[in-house]
This record gives structure tokens, sequence and C-alpha cells, in this order.
């Protein structure tokens, strides 16, 4: 569905995008992750035509914009991070206006208000929707022309949980009625987590990893997470020379610390044995799978957020 063969951008001598190729396969759902000025926005603005690539070649379904434009247009739906609307109109005639542009009628305004699940706010002024409401309007916007592709700019940013989770079961169920393509940026590592096939990390204009959550984990970041908090310290290292243990890290002065293991299930049990060999107290205790988080913190040195 989306073909990008080596790829670049500049902006005054700064690469943004630097020979990055990319494949996305008609209903894939693919997540775009990168820290700020990794090249994430301009390698989707470069996908929705509102910028064209120095060097390198973009298609989409076969089509190429300045020669398909209108075609393409057909295509994608998009949601920008933000979304100004005009105040003084209702959901209803804000839906109208756009479905407008794709001569599209007002029966088909309110069937997509039903999918977004903006039925019951049709009379409400824009400037009265609440902040999960005014995404779901932009997303019901971005679905007015049945797109084959969707290209959302972290579209759940600044909602609360619930609000996220509405907007997520409405992505799942277009994937699941309507096989859409969907390209994804976003900071919440749960949201590229439950919505999408594949991640994709970019930094510095590259590509650093593409694959599923498991197989770049795998690949980039393997094992397991012991996190604890002691009384004291264990004498001579010995929590560092227990089978199974990659990693020891020490949290400030205080006896807490963070296991990186190859099985949690196998070195607990040692650890726990260890400690109570020694007479230590157990404070605190927490276990888990490594996640998304970990694995950007691997790849780029830095957390998402930051």
């Amino acid at each position: 569905m989306i073909q990008l063969d080596k790829v670049s951008k500049s902006f005054k001598g700064v690469k943004a995008v630097d020979q990055l190729s990319l494949t996305i396969v008609k209903g894939e759902y693919v997540a775009l992750l990168g820290p700020n000025g990794a090249g994430k926005t301009t390698l989707v603005e470069m996908i929705e035509g509102l910028q064209y690539p120095d060097n390198g070649e973009i298609t989409i379904n076969g089509l190429r914009w300045k020669k398909d434009d209108t075609q393409l247009r057909k295509l994608i739906g998009l949601s920008l991070q933000e979304t100004k609307f005009i105040d003084k109109l209702t959901v209803l005639e804000t839906m109208v206006l756009f479905g407008s542009f794709y001569g599209l009628s007002k029966e088909r305004a309110k069937e997509v208000m039903q999918v977004v699940n903006l039925e019951a706010k049709g009379k409400a002024y824009t400037v009265h929707l609440s902040g999960g409401q005014r995404q779901k309007l932009a997303l019901g916007i971005a679905l007015l022309n049945s797109p084959q592709i969707l290209l959302l700019d972290e579209p759940t940013t600044g909602l609360d949980p619930n609000a996220r989770r509405e907007i997520w079961e409405i992505l799942l169920k277009l994937k699941q009625e309507r096989g859409t393509t969907l390209i994804l940026t976003t900071h919440y590592m749960e949201e590229a987590e439950q919505l999408c096939d594949r991640i994709v990390i970019i930094d510095s204009g590259r590509i650093l990893g593409d694959g599923t959550l498991s197989s770049l984990l795998a690949t980039f970041s393997r094992g397991e997470i012991i996190t604890f908090q002691l009384d004291r310290k264990p004498s001579n290292g010995e929590l560092q020379q227990l089978k199974g243990v990659q990693e020891l890290v020490w949290v400030g002065e205080q006896a807490e610390g963070r296991l990186v293991v190859e099985d949690i299930t196998q070195t607990l049990p040692r650890f726990l044995a260890l400690i109570n060999a020694e007479g230590i107290a157990l404070l605190a205790l927490g276990s888990r799978k490594k996640t998304l988080d970990d694995l950007f913190v691997a790849m780029t040195g830095r957390r998402l957020s930051e």
C-alpha cells in the first residue's frame, strides 16, 4: 500500500529524513516512534503530500504525489495533532462542511458520527466539546471519505485514559471491518502496543528498528526485570554473580535496585534465597517483562517522553 525508497529530506542543511526505506502492506497498523526531532512528522508529511522528498520515491497504492494528487486525496484520511474547528458550528454542521469537500451527503456525515460515537452531540457547538469529543470529531472528519489509509499524528495526546481507550476501540473496529491501513505517531507506549502490528523506531531521520514488539525486544533488549528494595545491600557483589543475572543497577545510596535477568521464574527464587541466607529484610519487590519503553531506552539512550 505504501512504499518509501531511499527517501531524504533536509531543512537548512539538516537532514530530517535520511535515506529511509519502508514498506507498509494493506490492512497493516504501523506505529512510528521517535523522540522530538527524530524525523517522524517530516516523514508523515511526505506521505500525506504536504512535503516533497529531496531524493527518493514515495508510492501509495502505485500512485505518486505531483502526478496523481486527486486520486491520492481520495485514498487518504488524516488527523493532525491538533485540529481547529469553527466555534459556532455544531458537530453535524462541521461534518457536513468537510463532507462537502468530497461531494458527500448529510447522511454520510451522520453515518460517520455514529462510527465515532458522536451522534448524541450533533447539535452541540464545537466550542463546547471536551478534549476527547474534539479528537473523535477530528477522527470522524478523517473517515468521511472512507479512506483506505489513515494517518494519525498523536490522536490521543492529552486525553484521559477512558477517552483514549474509546479512540482505540474505534480504530480497532475499523481494522476488523474495513481493512484500513494505519500509520500512527504516538508518545504512548501502550497505544502502540495495543493498536499496531508493527513498530518502527526512528531517530535522526533513520530507522533503528522495525518489527513486532516481541521481535524487537528479542533483538535489541532481551531479558526481564526484577525491582527490589532491601534494608541493606548484600556483601561482596553476590547479586551480580547470581546465575541468570544480566545486569544489576543500584538506585542512589539506598539498598534499592533493579536486576535484568534471563528468566524471572529461574532467578527470583535464587535472589530470595540469597537475601534470606544473609538475613536481609525485603522491603519491596516487583517483577515484569520488558516493555516498549525499555526497548526505546535500549535503542536510543532515552525515554520516548524525553
